[in-house]
């Protein structure tokens, strides 16, 4: 690239320096500037957070590459980065694996990254992370202008996260907190991974009622993550160095719920040998996490509407009476209203326990949230089974977007799970591709078929009921059936509402933005 043409690309860059842009765009902006000065296939970001390197900024690759974690101690190509504290280029025969390997977006061919380098940033004297850049074909960086290149960008792009970084420590302290929280942090609990609207207004309010100290109940339908939520709360309060102890309710015997939340004296009961402590002292100046909390009897309700409001105690057994100091945040996937409506829920408790109640979006409310949380399972089972990259489909990953996904994202973690094992049943490892030959392992790529066997349902549109003649095979294959399919729906949708992109996206169950990427893709 010519002088004149690098600070085409450079001039806008410096300009947005100054200007108050959204972190994302303004990282965004930084990777496209990379691409345009040097030829690579995709570029990243990368955040350090402890023994994680967090992706916040991707260009070039598939979207899931953003939900995804990458392990320092997993990945020794990111791992020699960071030791070598400047701009290093990884030789096209490497055998190291690439974290990248199966994740470049336009890769039609061999989907391994075959030219590799790399650069540490430095913010404020410590290491931010890492900038990224890579190549499908081998030599594309053999040029020693390239490394060069790649050195002095790097000051630029310390100059962007610095900026980035000085204006979320101006933006308020909740919204700094809800923000970081979103995607991960180091190797604490999973994160609350997700971009979408619903899962950002969740976290504000997570960050805004986590100082508080008030007590937290969390509603959601089963599998969308309330038990994250309760500890993103218990993470970012005053109380995140005492104990969060959780208890579930759902599997508490009706005659052993006091002594597990209360305590008991030694001979209190039969099989009561020694003294012991409840879940309330043990977490004393902490958090508890009442999982299920609706399935509570009304008699327990009533034991512990005392504790909630005094934070007295009495072990079963004992008259002498306990204080603790307890925030209690609860999770229920019924409507307690309603509960207490019908009499099998006390008004005054459930009043103690919604001081601020929360709600936890499911997730066919969430967008493309969908792709990136299959990027973090997908990357979790990669590691796990030392694989080279673990990658969906094109088609897999459309038909990910539309699903109506009852089961939320424990369902999506299922249907991974078993893709998964799928996938490897069918493409066996080669013995000449095998790590210990000195070739970097494989990468596995898992479709449609490997995630249902039959196309996918579109979201809105669920099977029919009973039994009949088993469909006939597609002629065209799975992948153009699913995609004629996908076309037939939202071409019908439209018709029904006359050309309107928002209403064909409300009844499909789509974000309005993710249709349209997908009409276009499908040459609507």
């Amino acid at each position: 690239m010519t002088t004149s043409s690098t600070l085409h690309a450079l001039i806008p860059l410096v300009a947005d320096l100054a200007e108050d842009l959204p972190e994302h765009e303004r990282l965004r902006r930084l990777l496209a500037a990379l691409r345009a000065v040097l030829p690579g296939d995709a570029a990243a970001l990368l955040r350090l957070e402890g023994e994680w390197l967090r992706p916040v900024a991707i260009d070039g690759l598939v979207p899931d590459t953003l939900g995804r974690r990458f392990r320092i101690a997993d990945h020794p190509r990111l791992a020699q980065l960071l030791a070598a504290g400047r701009a290093m280029r990884f030789a096209p025969d490497s055998t190291l694996p690439d974290p990248y390997d199966g994740l470049i977006a336009q890769a039609h061919g061999p989907l391994a990254v075959h030219d590799c380098m790399g650069c540490v940033l430095q913010s404020g004297g410590r290491t931010w992370g890492l900038l990224t850049l890579d190549a499908l074909d081998a030599g594309r960086f053999a040029d020693d202008s390239s490394l060069a290149a790649l050195q002095a960008f790097s000051n630029l792009a310390c100059a962007t996260v610095t900026t980035a970084e000085r204006l979320r420590r101006l933006a308020p302290a909740a919204s700094a907190r809800a923000l970081s929280q979103g995607m991960g942090g180091s190797a604490g609990p999973r994160p609350l991974t997700g971009q979408s609207p619903a899962l950002r207004a969740l976290q504000k309010d997570i960050a805004l009622v986590a100082a508080s100290g008030l007590n937290v109940l969390i509603t959601g339908e089963t599998g969308t993550g309330k038990e994250l939520v309760a500890q993103a709360v218990h993470a970012q309060s005053a109380r995140a160095g005492r104990p969060l102890v959780s208890i579930n309710c759902a599997a508490l015997p009706d005659n052993l719920v006091e002594s597990e939340l209360f305590g008991h004296v030694r001979g209190a009961f039969t099989g009561a040998l020694s003294e012991r402590s409840g879940k309330f002292e043990q977490a004393h100046q902490g958090t508890l996490f009442l999982d299920e909390v609706g399935e509570l009897s009304l008699a327990v309700q009533a034991k512990l509407l005392r504790v909630l409001q005094s934070g007295q105690l009495q072990r079963l057994g004992s008259d002498r009476e306990h204080h603790v100091d307890v925030r209690v945040i609860a999770a229920t996937n019924r409507d307690l209203a309603a509960e207490v409506a019908a009499g099998r829920m006390r008004a005054d408790f459930f009043h103690r326990l919604s001081v601020y109640p929360l709600r936890v979006p499911p997730l066919r409310e969430r967008d493309s949230d969908a792709l990136l949380l299959a990027g973090f399972f997908l990357e979790d089972h990669r590691a796990r089974l030392d694989l080279g990259g673990l990658r969906l489909d094109a088609a897999a990953q459309s038909a990910l977007l539309t699903q109506a996904w009852p089961g939320n994202v424990r369902e999506l973690e299922h249907l991974l799970s078993r893709g998964v094992l799928k996938a490897l049943s069918r493409t066996p490892a080669p013995a000449s591709q095998t790590a210990q030959q000195g070739r970097r392992p494989r990468i596995v790529t898992l479709t449609p078929a490997d995630l249902w066997d039959a196309p996918a349902p579109v979201a809105g549109n669920a099977p029919p009921s009973g039994t009949g003649p088993a469909p006939e095979a597609p002629a065209q294959g799975l992948r153009q059936a699913t995609e004629t399919y996908q076309r037939q729906q939202i071409q019908a949708s439209l018709q029904r509402h006359q050309g309107s992109w928002a209403a064909a996206a409300r009844e499909l169950h789509l974000d309005r933005a993710n249709l349209q990427r997908l009409a276009r893709r499908l040459g609507i």
